[in-house]
């Protein structure tokens, strides 16, 4: 089964690209973010992050050797 993470998880586990919760949720507002599980509508929904979303999100970033970045 695949790990969820809350926002502060994944900010610890990948603090580079995601330095503060407050970024991820930028990421997510503008749509450039990882995909995320939200568990209601609205603002009363909290959000996780699937850890193989945020793998993918990452890999689809990687930019291979010899490549224009």
């Amino acid at each position: 089964m695949d790990e969820l993470l809350s926002p502060k998880q994944v900010c610890e586990r990948w603090p580079s690209p995601f330095p503060t919760p407050q970024s991820l949720a930028e990421r997510r507002w503008r749509g450039t973010g990882p995909d995320y599980v939200k568990t209601a509508p609205g603002r009363s929904g909290r959000v996780f992050y699937r850890a193989s979303a945020v793998l993918k999100w990452l890999d689809e970033r990687t930019v291979h050797g010899g490549a224009a970045a």
